[in-house]
């Protein structure tokens, strides 16, 4: 019996001895020697193609936008993605110059310009902005001081934008949906050029001549009025504005935009237009039954003819020299 009992001892022993031993650790209990060989390479792995997944959808989509962008001729999309890059870096200049919702109305503007005539039109519109914002801000105390600045210190809203710019868009939906076909392309974009032409001659003779106008009269009485009188006109300001129109029609000359003689018709309408802004201005401005011709609806017919003469004037001597 006893050497029974040590055998049984021994055996139970041995056997609990064996299965502690061969107990499954769990993984926390894995030292970091252990784990290290086997899974860190797989983590450096999975990391390193993250990695490159992420590059290449980045080159992607770089790649996709810089395609979209030089699209050519230009698309819709091409055009809101062009305007936006341009606006949010140039957003500084912009709000200078613009309310928050005349951005929005500028913003729309400029995709409709880039669509039609692609980024040398746009460059246009711009160069019109920056002139036509630096000669607003002129003397700008002096004029406030005057009552004649333009409201909110010259930041113009989307009524401006719009007014200033409606015989512009008209002529960029006639290019984009190819009006009349191939043959007045260039007849469209001549109006285009020209209604930009008249509206910066107009607004840099009336700052300047707000400005630095010594004698200011009316173009139908020539009764001398103080500066800022509606329909009114000064040398200095006159002159500064035919100056104006023939340096964005020489930009637009330069880019391609119309050709030599073309530029010149637009300097020639932009000066007739405004002879008749001044004129609507001094004759029905202000007057009674008049109320609605305020600057923004005389802004509209000055843009309207100064576009609707260049494209009548270059039809003209087409007749002369088909």
């Amino acid at each position: 019996m006893a050497y029974s009992s040590r055998v049984l001892h021994a055996t139970a022993f041995s056997s609990s001895h064996f299965l502690f031993q061969h107990q499954p650790r769990s993984s926390s209990s894995l030292s970091p020697k252990l784990k290290s060989p086997i899974l860190k390479p797989c983590l450096l792995r999975r990391n390193m193609q993250a990695s490159r997944a992420a590059a290449s959808s980045f080159q992607d989509a770089v790649g996709g936008a810089m395609a979209l962008l030089q699209a050519t001729p230009a698309t819709w999309q091409s055009s809101v993605l062009s305007n936006l890059f341009i606006f949010l870096v140039g957003s500084p200049l912009l709000v200078t110059g613009l309310s928050l919702s005349g951005i929005a109305a500028a913003f729309l503007l400029g995709t409709l310009t880039w669509r039609a005539f692609g980024p040398s039109g746009f460059f246009l519109v711009a160069t019109y902005f920056v002139i036509g914002t630096a000669v607003t801000k002129v003397k700008m105390a002096q004029k406030m001081a005057q009552g004649i600045a333009e409201k909110r210190k010259g930041r113009r809203g989307p009524g401006s934008v719009i007014g200033s710019s409606a015989a512009g868009c008209v002529f960029a939906f006639l290019s984009i949906y190819g009006v009349g076909g191939e043959a007045y392309f260039r007849l469209w974009r001549l109006g285009f050029v020209a209604s930009f032409c008249t509206k910066l001659s107009d607004t840099v003779s009336s700052e300047i001549g707000k400005a630095y106008g010594k004698t200011t009269y009316l173009v139908t009485t020539f009764k001398v009025v103080p500066r800022g009188t509606e329909g009114a006109v000064s040398v200095e300001g006159t002159l500064s504005g035919v100056l104006a129109s023939i340096v964005l029609a020489s930009v637009s000359c330069l880019i391609g935009q119309v050709g030599l003689h073309e530029a010149i018709i637009c300097v020639l309408a932009s000066q007739i237009a405004n002879l008749g802004e001044s004129i609507i201005g001094a004759a029905l401005q202000e007057k009674e039954g008049f109320q609605w011709l305020n600057n923004d609806a005389v802004n509209i017919i000055n843009v309207s003819m100064g576009s609707i003469t260049a494209v009548l004037l270059q039809q003209a001597l087409r007749s002369l020299h088909p």
